[in-house]
């Protein structure tokens, strides 16, 4: 019964402060921060198992990053491409590169600076744990891209 009540007084407490406006935190417009875009950033491109052709997803998130960063100085992209164990050396490492390329080139034709890419396939290289088991999640594309405000 106890807790009850204490909860209840804790909950009236904290609804008491809602309505005061500025209070002892100052403007609302000083506690809600605004993310900052033009910043460092890493984001990921899956792809269907043997596949490098980008989904209707990936084009999507590679459009809204694209849009994101569109008023940006992008400085560098790094794309690298990855693939899993299965199949052959040669074919992964290939499949990594073509993946890379994928999103490289949708980058691009979203309007970013070709100079700035690093592209780069990593083939199968660490898709397998020390325990031997098979990394899957490695159908991917890693993108960073390092991206500051213009000035």
């Amino acid at each position: 019964m106890k807790r009850t009540a204490l909860i209840a007084v804790t909950a009236g407490l904290a609804l008491s402060g809602c309505g005061l406006g500025a209070g002892m935190f100052g403007s609302r417009e000083a506690l809600v921060a605004v993310p900052a875009t033009c910043v460092p950033q890493r984001f990921e491109i899956y792809f269907a198992d043997s596949e490098a052709r980008l989904t209707e997803s990936a084009r999507q998130a590679i459009g809204a990053t694209a849009a994101q960063l569109r008023d940006c100085d992008i400085q560098r992209v790094q794309v690298v491409g990855l693939s899993d164990a299965r199949g052959g050396g040669a074919a992964n490492q290939s499949l990594s590169e073509r993946r890379a390329m994928a999103v490289a080139d949708a980058l691009k034709a979203a309007g970013w600076p070709v100079p700035v890419f690093a592209v780069e396939g990593v083939g199968e290289a660490g898709a397998v744990t020390d325990t031997g088991a098979r990394e899957p999640m490695r159908r991917r594309t890693e993108v960073l891209v390092e991206a500051a405000p213009r000035r």
